[in-house]
């Protein structure tokens, strides 16, 4: 049956129809389309059958509601208006060329129509009042009667490609061809009317839209590459720094560096839930975090709850700032050690954990190791849902992390911190969702890398690179002194403010030598208590079996009350191991008292068991009812804590346990005797002898003040007794014991930022344990002596941190480390390990100052090698000569700001300054929806490679004068080639869900058990409590939740079903505090919606 009507299916679309008729109606004379949309790509589809068609007519129509709305919100009536009407259908047809694939053969046809219209073959006018939605194209001779043969179609489809049917996957549409002249004459009639209405689009119109589009071909390489940099650092280029000024108490002095990270650092804790601010120490960090929380509280609302985790030491800093912030009532303070008081409930200072909306976490890498009870707690509150969403009903909490260090040592420790506010599974970061399968792989090759006995640094900046470009850069905001010096806004900010940043000098080397008697007694002590030698074979050596009592254990019963034995054994007489050999290093005095309390702690042991009462109780200090004589009182004490405070008798142990108990007593009692011999300390005799020369010298030590640290209370001690024995007076030891006591007396001695007036000098050197080495000022000195090096290098530089703050008046920083021997670095491999962890945390972070010695690699040949290369963070260089650029050229910035995206230019590659090689490649920045952007490099091969920005930003960088070439012919094969591998690689990681097989085994017992109970659950409140208990697993947002719920199901001995999931509610899932089950489907937001590229850039070689 023959129809009028046609669709687009079978092939058989608008443009074929057009294609019919022009080839086979003859002697066409006019072509008059009257569309409510055009685009330019539409016309190249159908312009091969337009070049013997002599008049060529284009009605289109406007949105004429959109007018309407804007007059009407301004209380005035629409009038035709000519030019508002041209400028509405400019605009759409601009946006059409912008929005149109990026191709060369589109980029023809786009300007081909420009062509076409300038030299009069097309004529375009749009109409100014009516909304024209219908689409007739009208096919006529010259002199068109009833005689003539002649064509119109109507219907749905527009002058566009989906409309066309040109495209693989083009919209439905409905059209119908009429041929009566009767027909044709009356949509010809009406569309004269409309015509004769409408406003006149001019040729020179559309012949600007070549320069107003990403076609215009004049744009200089030095153009794109600012445009690159504006693309890039978006809204960073305007911050200001004077709405921070107002959230400033009036005292504290206005540093435009701790401004821009507090805007930095709220973008990035709205977008991701949280932050790393990791700017080195001294820097002011608890500043910048008020900053952020005054404005939280007064973006979120007066009724947002702040709560500060911190270790005990800075509580008075925080409690201080915070008032002076005048958020006090909105913040609530808890020290790392007392997390409980905010989850059980039961304390009524503190409200509950789904009160919070947001938490910020002081030396936030202590909660870097996810199995301690201190990370599941602060977890647990930082995962919980918030009371009251925020304006944009986001449940989820806003974490601060504040850390100069975040890594200390292991890819993990970053991991951990990172999954207090994202989930394992499930981020929002822009170019990983899976962290825990982006982590793994280069955990595994660390520990790989860590069994090698020569460190091999490559490797390791190599892992940690992946870390940052993927990881560290969106999440962590760190400057050091030097980004802060190259910036000139930032250093003349800080030299009116009177402020220096004094230079580290590289650590100096305090070495002491051992005569040969000592240097042997030295050596075979090492070897008794490592029970290796200078090969790393076993020998004979101590035990510490009177820590491994309960691996001795017989009875099966007994030892699962322990858990794992023998996992516990080894690892407590390793930390006494590793104690007696920090002892050693830190000091002979302390090391003697510590070898005694060996002894006396073993013999107590042996004594055990000749009375046949062997205590083992982990609750309870034994040995110091032991040391009393007071077991009466020891046994009291057992049987009141209970539990596993237990008193065994001989026999329910190994029958070997006793002999090597003995043999560690004989081994521990003649080192005892040996080390009672030596009455001397060269080590003690080298700080004597360089204290006044080297450590108080004025040419190194501007104020004659002097920080010591020390491991040991008893080593400060130690040298506080031995320096008033020689007359040496105003010395004062802190630890522990007297640090709460004594903190007024060490701010007026030590502290530059006190009021000048309420300075002391009562004290010149302070002896510290690691107490000071967090939490205080100390830069009235400007030297700092490391009586023992600490085997964590993140202490390291917190110690150097007491000194190198703002507010001191030395030019320089002086560091003294007192090396361990040789003979105990070849045993304990120090040096090694603390280079590793530096090196980790240089790679990931930058750093700018040496902390541990002058080395970087560490090789057989001992301690001498290149000294650690100093960080600076080149992003921020890049942005800094972006606002010098925007200052100084205002005109040509605002010129280069309104370049539209897709721009393009083509450079000699013989001009480029960069390790790549780009001959014959192209470069092209690519963002999305949701993405900050990425930059790939497609080379002669079609390789496609991702760039860092710094990478990129070096490459484009260019000169004001220099010339762009034609673009080479590879050029869209090249972009397109880059754009399509981004929708690829974005497309996997969006469409990726998390099967099972990504999860633990744990996690897939609870998983099962769940979906069980979710189908028989009778109730809607516990359908999706279950629901979202299950998606939170599959996300990884818990640690614990896994294992809390495999342990309910393990005790459950209910067998009714409901009343399972009724205990599992009020067990489990109520401490959790879930939302409702709006929220049990959460929805990652897609990150990658409507990839477009932003710049690109093509190298030709010149021969």
């Amino acid at each position: 049956m023959s129809t009028k009507f046609f669709t687009n299916k079978s092939d058989n679309s608008l443009l074929k129809k057009f294609e019919g008729v022009f080839q086979n109606l003859p002697n066409i004379h006019h072509f008059d389309a009257l569309v409510g949309y055009f685009r330019a790509t539409g016309y190249f589809k159908i312009r091969p059958f337009l070049d013997n068609i002599p008049e060529i007519r284009v009605l289109v129509g406007i949105n004429v509601d959109l007018l309407l709305e804007k007059y009407h919100s301004v209380g005035q009536q629409y009038l035709m208006d000519p030019k508002e009407t041209k400028d509405q259908f400019l605009a759409r047809l601009k946006n059409d060329i912008q929005d149109a694939d990026y191709s060369e053969e589109i980029e023809n046809g786009v300007i081909q129509f420009i062509k076409d219209v300038v030299d009069k073959k097309i004529v375009i006018k749009a109409h100014p009042e009516k909304n024209l939605h219908a689409k007739i194209y009208i096919f006529k001779p010259k002199n068109f009667n009833s005689h003539s043969a002649g064509s119109v179609i109507t219907g749905s489809s527009n002058l566009t490609e989906p409309g066309l049917g040109s495209r693989e996957k083009s919209n439905y549409e409905f059209n119908v061809e009429l041929r009566d002249y009767d027909d044709i004459k009356f949509a010809s009639e009406e569309f004269e009317s409309l015509w004769n209405e409408a406003i006149d689009i001019l040729p020179v119109d559309i012949g600007k839209l070549k320069e107003e589009t990403y076609l215009n071909e004049d744009f200089t390489p030095f153009e794109i590459y600012i445009k690159l940099l504006i693309e890039y650092f978006g809204t960073r280029i305007e911050y200001d720094p004077t709405n921070i000024d107002l959230l400033l108490p009036d005292k504290y002095k206005r540093l435009t560096y701790q401004a821009e990270a507090a805007i930095e650092g709220y973008e990035k804790l709205m977008k991701y839930n949280g932050f790393f601010l990791a700017d080195v120490v001294g820097l002011g960090k608890t500043v910048i975090a008020s900053i952020i929380a005054k404005k939280f509280v007064y973006e979120n609302g007066y009724h947002s709850k702040i709560l500060i985790v911190y270790p005990p030491a800075l509580e008075q800093n925080w409690k201080t700032t915070i008032k002076d912030f005048h958020v006090r009532q909105n913040t609530y303070f808890v020290s790392t050690g007392s997390l409980h008081k905010v989850i059980d409930g039961r304390n009524l200072n503190y409200p509950d954990p789904q009160e919070y909306d947001l938490i910020i976490i002081d030396e936030a890498h202590k909660f870097r190791t996810d199995t301690s009870a201190m990370y599941e707690k602060l977890q647990t509150i930082a995962k919980t849902d918030r009371k009251i969403p925020g304006a944009n009903g986001d449940i989820r909490k806003k974490v601060m992390l504040l850390s100069a260090t975040p890594l200390n040592n292991h890819p993990s420790d970053i991991e951990n911190q990172i999954y207090l506010f994202q989930d394992k599974r499930n981020s929002n970061l822009p170019s990983i969702k899976d962290l825990q399968g982006f982590f793994q792989p280069l955990k595994d090759e660390y520990d790989d890398l860590k069994k090698e006995r020569i460190l091999n640094v490559e490797k390791l900046k190599r892992i940690f690179d992946k870390i940052r470009d993927k990881v560290i850069e969106p999440l962590v905001i760190r400057r050091t002194r030097t980004d802060i010096l190259n910036n000139d806004d930032f250093r003349k900010d800080i030299e009116l403010q009177g402020i220096k940043f004094p230079k580290i000098n590289p650590p100096n080397e305090v070495k002491y030598e051992f005569d040969d008697n000592l240097s042997l007694l030295f050596d075979e002590t090492i070897t008794l208590l490592t029970s290796l030698d200078e090969d790393k074979n076993k020998v004979d050596g101590i035990g510490f079996y009177r820590y491994r009592a309960i691996g001795f254990l017989v009875n099966e019963e007994d030892r699962k009350r322990y858990g794992n034995v023998e996992d516990i054994a080894n690892r407590l007489s390793a930390i006494m191991k590793t104690l007696l050999i920090k002892r050693l290093e830190s000091s002979f005095f302390a090391f003697k008292k510590s070898l005694r309390r060996l002894h006396r702690n073993t013999v107590h042991m042996i004594n055990m068991f000749e009375k046949d009462k062997v205590y083992i109780a982990p609750d309870v200090d034994v040995n110091k009812y032991l040391n009393d004589g007071n077991e009466e009182a020891l046994e009291e004490k057992m049987n009141e804590k209970g539990g596993n405070n237990v008193i065994f008798q001989n026999q329910d142990f190994k029958e070997d346990f006793l002999l090597l108990l003995k043999e560690d007593e004989k081994m521990i009692s003649n080192l005892v005797e040996r080390w009672n011999k030596v009455d001397y300390d060269p080590k003690l005799e080298k700080f004597l002898k360089d204290l006044k020369p080297v450590f108080l010298n004025k040419k190194n030590n501007l104020t004659g003040k002097l920080v010591i640290f020390s491991e040991s209370k008893e080593t400060i001690d130690y040298l506080s007794d031995s320096l008033k024995d020689i007359g040496v007076k105003k010395i004062i030891s802190i630890s522990a014991d007297n640090r709460k006591d004594k903190h007024s007396t060490i701010v007026q001695n030590f502290d530059a930022n006190l009021d000048r007036h309420e300075w002391k000098d009562d004290y010149d050197i302070i002896f510290t344990t690691e107490v000071l080495a967090e939490g205080v000022n100390l830069h009235r000195s400007n030297v700092i002596v490391n009586y023992d090096v600490p085997w964590n290098s993140t202490r390291l530089m917190q110690r150097i941190g007491r000194v190198n703050r703002i507010g001191t008046e030395a030019e320089s920083i002086n560091v003294y480390n007192f090396y361990p021997s040789d003979k105990s670095d070849n045993q304990i491999r120090l040096t090694n390990t603390a280079i590793k962890k530096l090196q980790a945390f240089h790679s990931a972070f930058g750093e700018d100052s040496q902390i541990y010695s002058q080395l970087e690699e560490v090789g057989e040949a001992g301690l001498y090698g290149s000294k650690l290369k100093e960080e600076v963070n080149e992003t921020l260089v890049f942005l800094q000569e972006l606002r010098d650029f925007k200052k100084n050229s205002q005109s040509h910035f605002n010129k280069i700001k309104s370049i539209p995206k897709k721009s393009r230019t083509a450079r000699d590659s013989t001009k480029i300054d960069s390790f790549f090689d780009v001959a014959s490649s192209s470069i092209t920045y690519i963002k999305s929806a949701g993405h900050p952007g990425v930059f790939y490099k497609t080379d002669e091969n079609d390789v496609v490679s991702e760039l860092t920005f710094v990478n990129a930003a070096k490459i484009f960088k260019a000169r004001v004068e220099e010339n762009s070439f034609k673009l080479p012919k590879n050029h869209h094969h090249q972009v397109s080639k880059a754009l399509n591998h981004f929708k690829t690689i974005t497309k996997n990681v969006e469409t990726k869900n998390v099967t099972k097989s990504q999860l633990s085994a744990a996690e897939k017992r609870v998983v099962s058990r769940l979906e069980f109970f979710i189908g028989i659950a009778n109730d809607d409140f516990s359908k999706d409590q279950l629901k979202r208990a299950l998606d939170e697993i599959y996300k990884g947002s818990h640690r614990q939740l896994p294992n809390k719920l495999n342990k309910f199901f393990k005790q459950n001995t209910e067998n009714d079903p409901q009343k399972v999931i009724d205990n599992l509610y009020h067990d489990v899932l109520k401490k959790m505090n879930f939302s409702g089950a709006g929220h049990t489907k959460e929805q990652r937001k897609s990150l990658f919606s409507k990839p477009q590229i932003v710049i690109s850039e093509s190298y030709i070689e010149r021969t």
